[in-house]
């Protein structure tokens, strides 16, 4: 895994509040700090889904 840098500043900082655990995974809200959004997730599957969508997409390399 490489580690390339853009020149630019790519890291997101978010607030996880967990308000249950049912069926053996995590429910509460997430708060992307930068964008100033909140949102609800109902899965830790689904946090990471909403967390992700929040970072810029990797283009690939022409060669």
């Amino acid at each position: 895994m490489s580690n390339k840098t853009s020149g630019r500043n790519d890291s997101s900082s978010f607030v996880i509040e967990v308000k249950s655990t049912q069926n053996h995974t995590w429910q509460g809200t997430v708060t992307w700090v930068e964008g100033k959004v909140k949102q609800n997730f109902r899965s830790a599957l689904e946090l990471i889904r909403l967390m992700d969508s929040t970072l810029p997409r990797v283009e690939a390399e022409n060669e």
